[in-house]
């Protein structure tokens, strides 16, 4: 059983905000903005997406849960061409392409031959399952990316040696992919190789406080982990691989300029 939490316990509760506003002030960090800015676009857009997500689940409807899924991943594509400051015109095709190879066939998995709820595009599974691989993504492609083109920057002489020796555009990145992806993957496997020990994952926990069996909650966390891993090695893997072919000729050229938007 979960227990409700009262709209005035909340707002009660989230007078403890005045703790970082206060330290803030006292030290004088100027995110004053930033902070409100966050904290109202927070509690907006996630008592928006509640109630849609309702409406979501009471429709139910293939299409529309389709449609939010394809909204899902274009908003991720661009928000992570965005972060990484770089031009979203020429990479957007690939930076898709990856979520969507990382994305899809781990959805058809889980929902068709392992959880296999009635119907399989359930909107309570579907959009929660895909926000899930695709939240946890965002970052990992973000520095991938950031990685891979900084380093094109900053090692120009060292790509050029490559070129010059006879290497093709693939053989002279290759280690720039190589420092990109060992980077991306860094945090997820601290989290992977530290979670019960140090910390306890958002859906385990999520599950145990709604009542669920301690050790079905942890079936389901391990599931997502995986799943996480999985959906991060594939899009990171199609989006530098694209990106490599789209940002620089066969000739051995980088098309992309100074790297920014």
């Amino acid at each position: 059983m979960t227990i409700d939490i009262s709209w005035l316990a909340l707002a009660a509760f989230s007078l403890i905000l005045l703790i970082p506003i206060g330290l803030n002030w006292h030290f004088k960090l100027s995110l004053g903005k930033d902070i409100g800015s966050s904290l109202v676009r927070m509690f907006v857009q996630l008592i928006l997406l509640g109630l849609y997500l309702q409406f979501l689940f009471d429709l139910n409807n293939l299409w529309v849960n389709l449609l939010w899924l394809v909204m899902m991943l274009l908003v991720g594509a661009s928000a992570i061409l965005g972060k990484a400051k770089l031009p979203k015109k020429p990479l957007f095709v690939s930076v898709l392409l990856g979520l969507l190879l990382g994305l899809s066939p781990l959805l058809i998995l889980l929902l068709f031959a392992l959880l296999k709820p009635t119907p399989s595009y359930s909107a309570q599974y579907l959009i929660p399952l895909a926000g899930m691989l695709l939240g946890n993504s965002l970052s990992g492609n973000i520095v991938a990316l950031q990685r891979l083109f900084n380093a094109l920057h900053e090692k120009t002489a060292e790509y050029h040696a490559y070129l010059a020796l006879g290497a093709n555009r693939l053989q002279a990145t290759q280690s720039f992919v190589q420092s990109a992806m060992q980077q991306a993957f860094a945090p997820v496997l601290a989290s992977m190789s530290t979670v019960g020990l140090v910390t306890l994952p958002g859906m385990m926990t999520g599950q145990i406080l709604a009542g669920s069996d301690p050790m079905v909650a942890v079936k389901y966390q391990l599931l997502i982990l995986i799943a996480i891993f999985v959906m991060l090695s594939v899009s990171i893997a199609t989006t530098l691989s694209l990106s490599v072919r789209i940002a620089i000729s066969q000739t051995g050229l980088v098309k992309l300029g100074n790297f920014t938007k």
